[in-house]
């Protein structure tokens, strides 16, 4: 193994993506299975995300999924890639993760974002519009302050006040900056367009401002790694989340995801093809060698100190002997 992934944390973002012909409920506890099963392959952290009133997702409370990972686990870091702070008033986000820190202490991470739903119609649902995240890096403050016990208000966030939980910016357009300004770790994709993710982290490394949180910058790069036996199979992990993500742009819903072998069995148009082919590309699959190259050249570039794994694919099985492959990979 190359010094530079021997020096690299290693961990994984699971979305709950629901499954053909399955139910949620079934997507969830999947999620918190395979914690159990990163746990003992050794991976630093697991993170559960934020989405609201899609079909194919069924992870929409995120701080309540943690807890159950954090139930189900003993050691592993648990947290959120994120909760989407627009979403939610401040103190009630420090609320939740105060409670988290208290019952699992030491093991808590607030992944936090700037989303603000997926469809005006859950924008409306949540009472929210597009122009809160224009207010994300005041967020950002007001939630950091109540865990400081800083709020103006003269109101203390119980039992968040006096807490240590490491917060994360997932940093998808101004993110990086902002992540910079507030002197806070950034986690930036995707894998698929290096040069817009070299940028961000170029633009994040010289505008940092050394913080209570972080004195200097952390860096955490995510996207989808496959490691198959051949990179044939490699490629199939990806075809199901690659459809799922074309139907969403050319139907305007995001379907759960089917099986590979359906997938390509369906004739498709040339713009479904073309968003297909797209969906496919850029990601890092292959051989255990392979990936392992990868990985090193991309870890290389950036100087990232953490990647976070964001695979979803229809099999399960293949996922865990993915997550398997590289595990051997790191610790080779």
């Amino acid at each position: 193994m190359s010094s530079v992934i021997a020096q690299t944390r290693f961990s994984v973002l699971d979305r709950s993506r629901t499954r053909e012909g399955r139910t949620n409920a079934e997507a969830l506890r999947d999620t918190v299975e395979l914690a159990r099963e990163l746990e003992e392959l050794g991976y630093h952290r697991v993170w559960v995300s934020e989405h609201h009133g899609v079909p194919g997702v069924a992870g929409s409370a995120p701080t309540v999924l943690a807890a159950a990972v954090a139930s189900a686990t003993r050691t592993i870091r648990v947290g959120t890639g994120g909760v989407m702070l627009p979403n939610h008033q401040p103190l009630v986000v420090a609320e939740q993760f105060g409670v988290l820190e208290s019952l699992f202490p030491g093991r808590v991470d607030m992944g936090l974002g700037r989303s603000v739903g997926f469809t005006d119609g859950v924008r409306r649902a949540l009472g929210r519009d597009k122009g809160d995240a224009e207010d994300f890096a005041a967020q950002i403050q007001e939630l950091l302050g109540w865990f400081r016990g800083t709020s103006p208000t003269g109101v203390h966030a119980r039992p968040a006040e006096g807490l240590t939980v490491p917060p994360f910016v997932l940093a998808m357009g101004e993110g990086a900056g902002i992540a910079a300004r507030a002197g806070l770790p950034m986690v930036i994709g995707d894998l698929r367009n290096r040069e817009k993710m070299q940028r961000g982290i170029d633009h994040y490394r010289a505008s940092f401002r050394p913080s209570f949180w972080a004195s200097e910058p952390y860096v955490v790069i995510s996207g989808t790694v496959a490691v198959a036996a051949t990179p044939e199979e490699a490629r199939r992990l990806l075809v199901p989340e690659a459809w799922s993500m074309a139907h969403s742009r050319t139907h305007g819903t995001f379907p759960p995801l089917p099986p590979a072998e359906r997938i390509e069995a369906l004739t498709m148009s040339d713009k479904e093809r073309g968003f297909y082919e797209g969906g496919l590309a850029g990601h890092i699959a292959g051989t255990e060698d392979q990936v392992a190259h990868e990985l090193e050249t991309v870890l290389k570039e950036t100087g990232a100190q953490e990647v976070l794994v964001t695979t979803s694919t229809y099999d399960r099985a293949a996922l865990v002997e993915s997550y398997r492959g590289l595990a051997r990979i790191v610790t080779a």
